[in-house]
């Protein structure tokens, strides 16, 4: 493919012909592959639970002595607090930790960072959590998650149509799991910007995927297209007429989200990776998932089914004419019927002379 033909596609002036449709085993095994692989990250690694789900304290002060952190560790072991998280921010000037809950040794804990920093106890900012907080707001996601899926189910549901709507939740159930997976194998902080991303994320994957179904359904309105291109053919069009649209659109939003991710701060940055891979996700998903669940849930009424069988009909001749000799019984015309033999040696029997007319005076005189 030459250069201006590519950028003729990207701009989206000369559309790609791809058989989406035909490998849609590849691309749903290659899905199943990366939930299960997004599954093992959840139950094996787990979600590493910020403070504001597990509860805890977190002390922020000033590293006015120059300490690194495995310093800082060694002071928190010497506590009991051997297994507290310790980070250096803003170019290790600031000191991070975060530790289960104080109790009755805030005192000794907070005089031993400040003495080991250079500064006094005062100057030690202390934030404690406790753990209802966090399930709190697990509580209120989980529900305004339910509430989300049943709204838009019967949305889609009358919009376009049921299947549509099963095919798009499908898409998003796979696009949480997969952001999920991945922020637990990385072993991010999740945080309360990590439950904004994620619901962030349900809004943009349903968008790319209405997008897709809009032109499905336009599409598959035209029943000379169907009928000559099956469901699936009607799909498979549609999705070639807007991928660089999905793809463009998917640039524009991952693209200042990647700068989020590379410059921001720390608290950007949990938001900004959870939202990058959950936009990117949804793109893949909206093509690769929703699309094929559609057409595979379509294929199985028994009117897609006919116009499959005369697609495949037209399609393989040798089929059609097995499928019509069944249909019809094999009587020969009687034109291709063997003549009887002639009592004259096979010779063929003159042609009988026609019967004159008689009047009826002739045939009344006669009687």
């Amino acid at each position: 493919m030459n250069v201006g033909r590519l950028i003729s596609r990207f701009r989206g002036h000369d559309e790609f012909h791809i058989d989406f449709i035909g490998r849609r085993r590849i691309f749903l095994w290659t899905s199943g592959a990366l939930i299960a692989i997004s599954l093992f990250g959840l139950f094996v690694p787990k979600l590493n639970f910020g403070i504001d789900f597990q509860g805890g304290a977190l002390l922020e002060y000033e590293n006015q002595a120059g300490l690194t952190t495995d310093d800082i560790r060694s002071q928190l072991a010497d506590l009991g607090r051997g297994d507290a998280v310790v980070q250096l921010a803003e170019e290790g000037t600031v000191i991070t930790v975060r530790t289960e809950p104080l109790g009755d040794d805030r005192e000794e804990v907070v005089t031993g960072l400040a003495e080991q920093a250079g500064i006094t106890p005062d100057q030690v900012n202390v934030n404690e959590v406790g753990p209802k907080w966090g399930e709190q707001i697990s509580r209120k996601a989980l529900q305004g998650l339910l509430i989300f899926l049943v709204v838009i189910t019967i949305y889609i549901s009358i919009r376009f149509e049921l299947k549509m709507a099963v095919a798009g939740i499908v898409a998003l159930l796979h696009d949480m799991i997969l952001t999920a997976g991945v922020y637990a194998l990385v072993g991010r902080e999740v945080t309360p910007e990590t439950v904004i991303a994620i619901l962030t994320i349900m809004g943009y994957s349903l968008y790319d995927t209405v997008v897709i179904f809009d032109k499905v359904q336009e599409n598959a309105e035209s029943q000379a297209l169907v009928m000559r291109e099956t469901y699936s053919g009607a799909v498979n069009v549609s999705l070639n007429q807007v991928l660089m649209r999905s793809v463009n659109t998917s640039l524009t939003s991952l693209l200042p989200i990647g700068t989020l991710l590379l410059f921001g701060g720390e608290t950007l940055k949990n938001f900004a990776f959870a939202l990058f891979i959950g936009m990117a996700a949804g793109t893949y998903s909206s093509i690769f998932v929703a699309a094929p669940v559609l057409s595979w849930l379509k294929e199985r009424e028994p009117k897609m089914q006919q116009i499959r069988q005369r697609a495949q009909r037209r399609e393989r001749p040798e089929l059609r004419a097995a499928q019509e000799e069944e249909l019809e019984p094999a009587a020969a015309p009687q034109a291709q019927r063997p003549r009887r033999p002639a009592a004259t040696g096979g010779a063929r029997p003159a042609p009988r002379k026609p019967r004159k007319k008689q009047s009826r005076a002739k045939r009344k005189g006669k009687r």
